[in-house]
């Protein structure tokens, strides 16, 4: 009986079957951009500054007025000296900011911004061209990426995953 039992519980352990989990996993994907145009611009201020000291305010220095297309004028002060004869100082500046534009916005026409601002402080970045930008995955996972035009990204990747446990 001892034999009997010896004998079946090893053919019960060589008989059982493998216990294993497999997986496999395949992703593939294909990435196409074309950049948009973009600009971003800041317009510089006009700055107006006096100092002085043993001097008298006959006119005030002043801004001119706004109009648009052009920039802010200026109209210089008129001092004298207070008292003849003693030390004087006197200090007039004026920095002239950007023009008052006559648009304010820009019209994009087909992805393309014909006229950008021109202030003083401008970032412009140029817009992508598609032109033969493309990208295929066959079914045997095979890519293909074909350039584009300036300011365009073709990424393609196929990730293959198997896991036994």
């Amino acid at each position: 009986m001892r034999r009997f039992l010896f004998v079946s519980c090893l053919t019960f352990f060589a008989i059982s079957p493998a216990s294993a989990d497999m997986t496999h996993r395949i992703q593939s994907s294909i990435s196409l951009t074309v950049d948009g145009a973009a600009s971003q611009a800041v317009r510089l201020p006009s700055t107006l500054s006096v100092s002085g000291s043993n001097v008298t305010l006959g006119t005030a220095p002043k801004f001119g007025s706004y109009s648009a297309g052009t920039a802010l004028g200026y109209t210089p002060g008129v001092f004298t000296v207070t008292t003849a004869g003693d030390s004087f100082s006197y200090s007039e500046s004026f920095i002239g900011g950007d023009n008052t534009p006559t648009v304010l916005s820009t019209t994009v026409t087909a992805g393309v911004v014909p006229a950008l601002p021109t202030f003083g402080n401008t970032t412009t970045t140029a817009g992508g061209v598609a032109g033969t930008l493309a990208g295929t995955i066959a079914t045997d996972g095979a890519l293909t990426v074909t350039a584009g035009g300036a300011g365009t990204t073709a990424i393609g990747q196929v990730i293959q995953e198997l896991t036994i446990k």
